[in-house]
């Protein structure tokens, strides 16, 4: 959520700043701006709604050389052009980006703004003003060191000064921020996906650090102000992965990414013998464990969910799994040797990093699995397991969820290998299967656009079933469904149904049942059977070998313990037909943002 793009160099920086915002468009946002810098002073231009309304309203005739650009995600104030980024203080000199939430902006308020006009709802612009109010007595970089040091919450900021044109000043804090190198030129970037373009050389910059970025270098110092050198890493992203190509959407593009995903996958965990293989720490730390908690939030705790079967029943690790925003306020009385896994699609995600520094601070070891290398809970961990996944563009994440179970199956079974126990499967093997059974899924899109229209097109709410691990995945299945085509959708244990929510069920209500599992095949079935009595409109999606007459759709075979892998898929394209056809934005659903990096 909320995206920050800054560049300072030799060209035009207009042009360049708005494809950057349109790289984070998929983040999640409710308005736009930018600022550019000239001779002439800074120009600024913002909008409420998309990077095409912004792109409306910016002066082709401006031609600058710096400048800062931002799509906001509304927090404080709603969406609209007042609250809109960049912010100016009353002077005119300073204009601000802001990423996060500054916790403290009232008591700044009171305590250093008395009598200062504010013409917006905004944490963000209590920030510019106070360092216009700063900057009366001291330089620049003595008054954004200031600022900052009143600071309480999570920022990224880039400043620009109308009476120093030569310089973006940059900080953060707790939300993710880079500065990108280039040949008398640098950017700035909250993700490199927005400049990967134009460099892919960046520099990483850690909480409570402040950054000069001029065309020519790039100054880190910490807030008492001594010099910080480090050196810059190579971004490995091709930016040919973030385009549609002839997609209409990124989501339908990352579904049919999946069977790919899962063989590069199986590639990437393969040592020269063809064995899975992770790194020894990491296994060293999860046979050291007496207990594994999983932290994550939306589609990583579902796969979460998925992943302590795996732990459990493959490994013999006892696994608990928690929503990390409620984790970090209500934590659990923890077990003597805890190992935490952090799972997060981008490795930003606020929530889970909070209850990483927790972690830090009692001293238990950490391991992140996420698809960003180089990301904040990556950084910040003591291990981290790449998904491989490539960029995932569309809010409603497809490949990812999938990418994430997968390697929480392998780091399972890699496991149960090191603890000498023998194994009722070959996994490499196994899931060779499960990518074949995705691609033949993908192929299918006419069918599941069918099944969509048959029992979503004038629905307003549906219910998903299951029984063991369809459970988990039927959650998966509302939380696609709702996101993206904003359907009241909801996930339930069969078994539940009685104890309540049955009380909703009424004529066609719509039931997507998965029976995957043997051991509850026939239990499922009863269930899908009450539901029938009260109206309900079922759709059961069966594992082949476990299919009824009148089954929707028998999913090809593959073992039952990994069949999250592919009943997952079947909903996923079944949302994203419902969507489509309800006429709904499919990659940027309203509201919602792809990297939430605000508690």
């Amino acid at each position: 959520m909320c995206g920050i793009v800054g560049y300072i160099g030799n060209q035009d920086s207009k042009e360049i700043l708005l494809k950057g915002l349109e790289k984070l468009e998929y983040r999640g946002y409710d308005s736009a701006g930018i600022a550019v810098v000239n001779e002439a002073g800074v120009q600024v231009f913002k909008e409420k709604g998309r990077i095409a309304d912004l792109r409306a309203i910016v002066d082709e005739k401006v031609l600058a050389n710096t400048g800062i650009g931002h799509t906001r995600w509304a927090t404080h104030g709603i969406p609209s052009q007042e609250n809109a980024h960049p912010h100016q203080s009353n002077s005119g000199r300073y204009t601000l980006v802001h990423n996060g939430v500054i916790e403290n902006y009232e008591q700044m308020k009171r305590e250093f703004l008395q009598g200062v006009e504010l013409k917006s709802e905004t944490d963000t612009e209590v920030i510019v003003q106070m360092i216009d109010q700063f900057a009366k007595e001291l330089s620049t970089e003595e008054a954004f060191r200031k600022t900052l040091q009143q600071l309480k919450g999570s920022y990224a900021l880039a400043l620009v000064d109308n009476e120093d044109k030569s310089t973006i000043y940059v900080a953060k804090n707790k939300s993710p921020l880079l500065v990108g190198l280039g040949e008398a030129f640098n950017v700035v970037a909250s993700d490199a996906m927005a400049m990967i373009q134009i460099t892919d050389q960046y520099v990483e910059l850690m909480d409570k650090e402040m950054v000069m970025v001029t065309k020519d270098g790039v100054t880190i110092k910490n807030l008492k102000g001594e010099k910080i050198e480090r050196a810059p890493y190579t971004a490995e992203l091709d930016a040919s992965d973030i385009e549609k190509g002839t997609y209409p959407h990124y989501m339908l593009k990352e579904i049919d990414e999946q069977p790919l995903v899962l063989r590069k996958i199986i590639q990437k965990y393969q040592n020269d013998q063809g064995e899975l293989a992770i790194d020894g720490e990491i296994l060293d730390a999860m046979n050291s464990a007496d207990r594994i908690y999983i932290i994550a939030a939306g589609t990583s705790y579902h796969a979460g969910l998925v992943g302590k079967q795996y732990i459990e029943k493959v490994a013999k690790v006892p696994v608990e799994v928690h929503i990390s925003s409620e984790f970090v306020y209500n934590t659990p009385l923890l077990s003597e040797k805890p190992l935490f896994i952090f799972i997060s699609q981008s490795g930003e995600t606020a929530d889970s990093r909070a209850v990483l520094v927790s972690v830090k601070e009692m001293g238990h070891p950490a391991l992140t699995i996420t698809n960003v290398p180089g990301s904040t809970l990556s950084r910040e961990a003591d291990y981290t397991l790449l998904l491989h996944a490539g960029p995932e563009i569309a809010v409603a994440s497809t490949k990812a969820y999938t990418a994430q179970v997968a390697v929480l199956a392998i780091l399972a079974e890699v496991t149960a290998i090191a603890k000498g126990r023998e194994l009722e499967f070959n996994l490499v093997q196994e899931l060779g299967i499960v990518a074949n059974a995705m691609e033949t899924l993908c192929d299918s899109k006419e069918t599941f656009e069918d099944i969509s229209r048959s029992f979503l097109s004038t629905t307003r709410n549906a219910f998903f079933i299951g029984r063991s691990i369809d459970y988990y995945v039927g959650l998966e299945g509302a939380l696609k469904l709702k996101e993206i085509s904003y359907i009241q959708a909801e996930g339930f244990a069969g078994g539940e149904l009685k104890h309540g929510t049955i009380a909703l069920i009424e004529d066609g209500t719509p039931i997507i049942a998965l029976a995957t599992q043997e051991g509850v095949n026939l239990s499922i079935r009863g269930n899908v059977k009450e539901v029938v009595a009260r109206g309900a409109n079922p759709c059961i999606i069966s594992m082949k070998g476990l299919d009824q007459d009148g089954d929707t759709f028998v999913l090809p075979e593959v073992h039952e313990m990994l069949s999250p892998l592919v009943s997952v898929i079947p909903l996923q394209l079944i949302s994203y037909y419902a969507a489509l056809h309800r006429d709904c934005d499919v990659d940027k659903p309203r509201n919602l943002a792809k990297s939430v990096t605000v508690e």
